[in-house]
């Protein structure tokens, strides 16, 4: 878990919002908020109650996995944004589960993302780090799904990655694999 003086240390040259970045417990109220939205979002299209959609989710229906996974990536997308005033764009990318994984077992994270600012910072990844297990706590308390590890799979890029196309900086470029933009400054 961050602790907030890890996070006040960073503030100068991360760019967080003093406000938000300075509680840790900030972190944990929004993970409920984006949760909460999240299951809204999957009820609002799938045309059903939330508590519907809550027990869909539970027995893994695919359809509302696929809306409640978006409204999550959108919420995470709009906190993370809030926060980090250098931040210029939050990319939702399209993963499925290599063989491997299938074979042991193994539970890949629901959200992968890929955030751009303007230069990576240690706070950042404190501050994905926090909020990655706080809605990963909020999430197993309502849907009860199998146990994972991380439930955010988030790769930082500056604008060195993005100009150089280096690594998944050259995602946000790409003709054939293109992340969809969620959120952007």
């Amino acid at each position: 878990m961050v602790r907030e003086s890890e996070m006040r240390e960073g503030q100068a040259d991360s760019g967080f919002s003093v406000a938000l970045a300075q509680n840790v417990s900030e972190v944990s109220v929004a993970a409920e908020r984006i949760l909460d939205e999240a299951v809204a979002f999957c009820a609002q299209k799938m045309h059903a109650s939330p508590e519907a959609v809550v027990e869909q989710l539970r027995q893994g229906e695919r359809t509302a996995r696929n809306y409640y996974d978006y409204g999550l990536a959108k919420g995470i997308a709009a906190f993370l944004g809030e926060v980090m005033e250098d931040a210029k764009g939050i990319f939702l990318c399209s993963y499925d589960a290599t063989p491997e994984d299938l074979c042991f077992g193994e539970a890949s994270p629901l959200i992968h993302l890929i955030v751009w600012v303007g230069r990576k910072t240690a706070a950042l990844d404190s501050l994905i780090s926090a909020l990655d297990q706080a809605v990963l706590r909020v999430h197993a308390g309502r849907i009860s799904a199998p146990p994972l590890k991380n439930l955010l799979d988030v790769q930082v890029v500056d604008d060195a990655d993005v100009e150089g196309r280096v690594g998944y900086g050259a995602m946000l470029s790409s003709a054939s694999n293109r992340p969809i933009c969620i959120w952007t400054r």
